[in-house]
């Protein structure tokens, strides 16, 4: 019997061992190699641009993605499709009270709440999404790779609705009558994350 009670024990300890849960791996975003293009889209055309995070990690458990966090450093916005007066108009427009309010606002967030594998090298994104003090909850595809202790993330046409974080300006859903000057409620977001162990 006792014989049997030390077997049961060592059966246990290595069944534990062999089951331990293994803590999730950390990879944070390289900020420089990281990108973020926006397209913002009108009655009469679009703008497109750029910004960049100030921050963010990744957790990463096996090789799936489990959790992430990152701060936007709203300041770093840019604009592609002009240049000269047109540009500078355009993202002193953007970085004012009517839209953005950088000054107030210097950086964004976003908190994975969930992430769900879908596939090989796929999974669902869903998370809070903070821009002038106001969240709202967005969810997404993206796809992913893991190599040489390198997590690449690419999602692309990310929705995001502005008025959700009150930013009116421009919406027909506020002004009715703005006619072809009207400009998109949603804007699109391509993202790429590049993050290292």
């Amino acid at each position: 019997m006792k014989k049997l009670t030390t077997l049961f024990t060592a059966v246990v300890a290595v069944a534990l061992v062999a089951f331990k849960p293994v803590a999730p791996t950390t990879y944070k975003v390289d900020t420089e190699k990281s990108k973020i293009e926006w397209t913002g889209k009108k009655v009469t055309g679009q703008h497109t641009g750029t910004i960049k995070l100030a921050s963010g990690e990744v957790a990463v458990n096996g090789k799936v993605p489990t959790t992430g966090k990152f701060v936007i450093d709203m300041t770093s916005m840019d604009n592609t499709d002009l240049s000269g007066d047109g540009k500078a108009k355009l993202l002193g427009h953007l970085k004012s009270e009517d839209f953005f309010g950088t000054e107030k606002y210097p950086t964004a967030s976003f908190q994975t709440t969930k992430i769900t594998p879908a596939g090989a090298g796929k999974v669902n994104v869903t998370g809070n999404l903070t821009v002038k003090g106001k969240t709202s909850v967005i969810t997404f595809p993206a796809t992913y790779t893991l190599a040489n202790n390198t997590l690449n993330v690419n999602a692309l046409n990310v929705k995001v609705d502005r008025t959700k974080h009150d930013i009116r300006y421009g919406s027909k859903s506020f002004f009715a009558s703005i006619g072809d000057k009207a400009i998109d409620d949603e804007f699109l977001l391509n993202i790429n994350l590049v993050a290292t162990r």
